[in-house]
């Protein structure tokens, strides 16, 4: 025991440093996306999000922007547990077989108004899911998309820009 004790004080972590970010940018996106928020529904935007079968690539990304680092709360964002609360769906993957029913009924309990966005690549054609037998292909196939955010997977910055379009476009 005491030489795993004097391992762990004498050996570095093996853990990655953060990313080294522009805190100036991810300040100004975050001004404009809360501003936008407030300015046009008066609240937080409330966010549902949906795998529709993808690898959890965009999902590791989505949820870097719930992390301290970048803190969706701070922006104007918010993640609901329901699509009765959400304006907002946020679908990754393409969409399979066995998940279109469940994604369009998700679609159908949202309240109006809402906005669908895909996020990634797989997303928006299937990426390099088509073709598969299990994969219907873009989430536009199963339900309409106002948003395609582009990406393999897109990081946090271009989720948030996204974010930002779709507010100051839609409402």
């Amino acid at each position: 025991m005491r030489e795993f004790l004097i391992q762990g004080l004498l050996h570095q972590p093996l853990t990655e440093p953060a990313p080294s970010a522009d805190d100036a940018a991810i300040a100004e996106v975050a001004r404009a996306l809360a501003d936008a928020s407030r300015r046009k529904l008066g609240r937080s935007l409330s966010i549902r999000e949906v795998d529709a079968g993808s690898c959890n690539g965009c999902e590791l990304e989505i949820h870097a922007l719930n992390n301290a680092f970048y803190d969706l709360e701070r922006f104007g964002l918010r993640v609901v547990a329901s699509p009765r609360h959400a304006d907002v769906l946020m679908v990754t993957g393409p969409v399979t077989k066995n998940m279109r029913e469940a994604l369009e009924r998700t679609y159908a309990a949202t309240p109006n108004p809402k906005w669908v966005v895909a996020i990634g690549d797989c997303a928006f054609d299937g990426g390099v899911f088509a073709g598969s037998y299990a994969c219907l292909g873009a989430v536009s196939e199963a339900i309409p998309v106002d948003l395609h955010i582009r990406g393999c997977p897109p990081d946090p910055i271009a989720l948030l820009k996204g974010f930002i379009a779709l507010v100051d476009s839609r409402i």
